[in-house]
């Protein structure tokens, strides 16, 4: 089998992590899925299915909510589905595409697999697990459809890709830098103690930690526009604030590139992109 897997559970403070890993030609990428009160946070990728369904089939999974739409959240749907009669939410923005069979690049598909077809019911902006109400966080950035739980009686956010690392220095070509600063903006206004990125896993200081990413990113946007103004082009600003090129820029062909970052500031700020 192409590239190193690894997976492992843990617990903290109530909720159960099933972490899977994957490495192909130096790039290591990682996702959880969480369990808590019935509650199955985002599906895994198929490509790790052999380490994600044993531990599905341990759980009793009353339903599970997708954060995202993307195949590394969305992977194993399918199965909880077919096999396990679990009912699968998601915002509705993404339920037609999720119908259909996936399309995405092939390097996406050899590190998470391709997503079967699955049939997912809109989420509202709130929903009750066995002993617990969850409050939705509209939460755009990353993708269209990107949402975030609150867990009103524990105080557990769970943010999906919203955080994944403080200072972001290559995204998606999809996702909007400004998007995500005023998706966490959001967040922050909401009472909460423990984060769950599912990527980064526990934050022990989460509210810390998004703040932390939420400042960054203002600083990184001013900085942006600024250099713009001065006449600077994209280009220019690109290898002036991201010198280097990292490995899932090559290996993506450029879907994760630092560029993306400096064209969503500057288109969302109604300025004319210089090339």
């Amino acid at each position: 089998m192409l590239g190193k897997k690894h997976f492992e559970v843990k617990t903290v403070n109530g909720v159960l992590m099933g972490n899977g890993s994957i490495s192909i030609k130096g790039v290591h990428l990682n996702v959880h899925s969480f369990f808590i009160d019935g509650i199955l946070i985002d599906a895994g990728a198929r490509s790790l299915e052999k380490h994600f369904i044993p531990f599905f089939k341990e759980l009793k999974i009353d339903q599970a909510i997708l954060t995202h739409y993307h195949e590394d959240h969305s992977g194993c749907a399918s199965f909880l589905q077919n096999e396990l009669s679990v009912p699968i939410y998601m915002n509705n923005l993404m339920i037609a595409s999720c119908k259909k069979k996936a399309d995405y690049p092939l390097y996406r598909q050899l590190f998470w697999g391709k997503r079967r077809p699955f049939t997912a019911q809109p989420i509202t902006d709130s929903f009750q697990s066995s002993r617990v109400l969850w409050q939705v966080i509209n939460t755009p950035g990353h993708a269209a459809d990107h949402f975030a739980f609150l867990n009103t009686e524990t105080g557990q956010l769970f943010t999906g890709d919203l955080y994944c690392q403080e200072k972001t220095k290559v995204v998606l070509r999809e996702e909007h830098v400004p998007d995500i600063i005023a998706s966490l903006k959001r967040v922050l206004t909401y009472d909460f103690e423990d984060v769950f990125c599912s990527h980064a896993g526990y934050l022990r200081e989460g509210r810390v930690a998004l703040t932390r990413k939420l400042e960054y990113l203002l600083n990184l946007e001013s900085t942006i526009l600024k250099l713009h103004e001065e006449g600077k082009s994209v280009e220019e600003i690109n290898h002036e604030l991201f010198p280097k090129t990292y490995p899932i820029t090559r290996f993506s062909r450029g879907e994760w590139h630092s560029i993306h970052i400096v064209r969503s500031v500057i288109s969302q700020n109604k300025v004319t992109v210089k090339s």
